[in-house]
């Protein structure tokens, strides 16, 4: 009863989060607060450009500290640039590894472009050598993750979501939150405030946004463009990741291009 009680009050949270951000603030924002004191009462808004306590972790002009294959990832024009084309085709999900640290509790701000299919954000992730088998898929790539992904695809059909690379797969959709309960598969808990339809109105098309992701004990919440997309709470002791590698994906099959700036890491 005390655990169902928390995620419930984590839901609530996260609800009223993001409700403020959609009026533009708390309730005292709009009038006199309690007693007529006249001050402000409940939460601000979070601000998408608030780098207080961040660290970058990208310095805008080299991979530095990051690790991937050379044939796909480059810096262009201040940004992580990962493309493949038809003469180099992505024949099995490759990832851009950041090497410097496994953070377990964190917020990290990147902001993100992609022209085409499908990419992700890994955080929380191992590394999988080549030749590990993951029930009937065998490895093949030297650069490839396991692990929570905030999804990201061209048509913002998943864009938002998070899931699991290599895993559980789809853990929370754009708009829910999600509980795992400990051996069982994700139990949809709540609805956030705005419909994934309202989300995804608030994706751009070939432009850029900035995925927001925090990473607290058992807990992940994505926010995208300054509204949560998606909240998970995990009790699956036997599969989930309590810290890990950072990453990038390109998705195999079409060709595709996709751009990561600004990448700003806090540790909590």
């Amino acid at each position: 009863m005390k655990r169902i009680m928390v995620i419930g009050l984590i839901v609530l949270a996260v609800v009223t989060l993001s409700a403020q951000q959609e009026r533009g603030g708390g309730p005292g924002q709009r009038g006199r607060g309690r007693g007529g004191g006249g001050g402000p009462r409940g939460a601000a808004p979070l601000v998408a450009d608030d780098q207080t306590g961040f660290a970058p972790i990208f310095d805008g002009a080299t991979l530095k500290g990051w690790d991937g294959d050379s044939a796909f990832w480059r810096v262009e024009n201040g940004a992580i640039v990962g493309q493949s084309t038809p003469d180099n085709p992505v024949k099995e999900n490759t990832f851009l590894i950041w090497r410097v640290g496994e953070p377990k509790d964190f917020e990290l701000k990147v902001q993100f472009r992609i022209n085409s299919t499908n990419s992700g954000i890994q955080v929380r992730s191992v590394h999988l050598p080549a030749g590990t088998k993951i029930g009937e898929r065998t490895v093949e790539g030297e650069w490839v993750l396991k692990g929570y992904q905030a999804d990201i695809d061209f048509n913002n059909q998943y864009t938002g979501q998070i899931y699991e690379e290599r895993g559980r797969g789809f853990l929370a959709m754009r708009g829910q939150a999600v509980y795992v309960p400990d051996g069982a598969g994700p139990k949809t808990i709540g609805n956030l405030q705005q419909s994934p339809d309202e989300l995804k109105a608030l994706i751009k098309t070939n432009d850029w946004n900035q995925a927001h992701l925090i990473a607290r004990g058992n807990i992940i919440v994505q926010i995208l463009n300054g509204a949560v997309t998606s909240l998970v709470v995990d009790d699956d002791t036997k599969n989930r990741s309590m810290g890990g590698l950072i990453g990038f994906q390109i998705h195999a099959g079409q060709p595709m291009k996709v751009e990561f700036r600004n990448v700003w890491l806090k540790k909590l």
